[in-house]
């Protein structure tokens, strides 16, 4: 974030550096901009998963497993956009990010909650809880390195976020290779 230039932003656009300053006063209003936009789309994403999914418990095991792997496949980005040290500013448009991603696995935990295939819990603690799993362990300085091995850190991530909600482990093993098949 640190990196964006007005000038370069306008260039790769086709358009004067003066035309984006007059949608985006300032480099803050446009990395704030751009954040939503992200927020946006990897939400978006995660709907698509889990509406695709036969049920409410394997819905929440697809939404966790795109999130993993989009922020592999783009890891600079997903970095970016949740855990690169910001100004202060911006940070208020990171924490919605966070905050729309824990909103969407909370919707999920609760469904499964309400379906009887998790115990009872707090889903809005258990999200957060597991928004900042996911973000330690695929992106933040104590994340393994995945290259080449983005299958098996996804696979378990996803494994250790359904244990940590409530699911047996033989159930849990289940939905992940099911899931992980599926998106093949």
């Amino acid at each position: 974030m640190a990196a964006v230039q007005i000038a370069p932003v306008a260039q790769r656009a086709g358009i004067a550096a003066g035309t984006v300053y007059r949608y985006f006063p300032g480099k803050t209003d446009l990395v704030a901009a751009l954040l939503a936009e992200i927020s946006e789309r990897e939400i978006g994403a995660l709907r698509r998963a889990a509406a695709a999914a036969p049920g409410p418990l394997s819905a929440l095991s697809a939404a966790i497993m795109t999130f993993a792997v989009r922020a592999l496949r783009h890891p600079r980005l997903a970095f970016a956009a949740i855990a690169e040290p910001i100004d202060a500013e911006l940070d208020a448009a990171r924490v919605a990010f966070r905050r729309s991603l824990a909103a969407e696995f909370a919707q999920r935990i609760a469904a499964a909650i309400v379906g009887g295939h998790l115990p009872e819990q707090e889903s809005p603690l258990a999200a957060a809880a597991l928004v900042g799993l996911l973000i330690e362990g695929l992106i933040g300085p104590l994340a393994p390195d995945a290259t080449h091995r983005e299958r098996t850190v996804v696979q378990s991530l996803t494994l250790t976020a359904l244990r940590a909600l409530g699911v047996a482990d033989a159930r849990a093993r289940g939905l992940v290779v099911q899931t992980v098949i599926n998106d093949q």
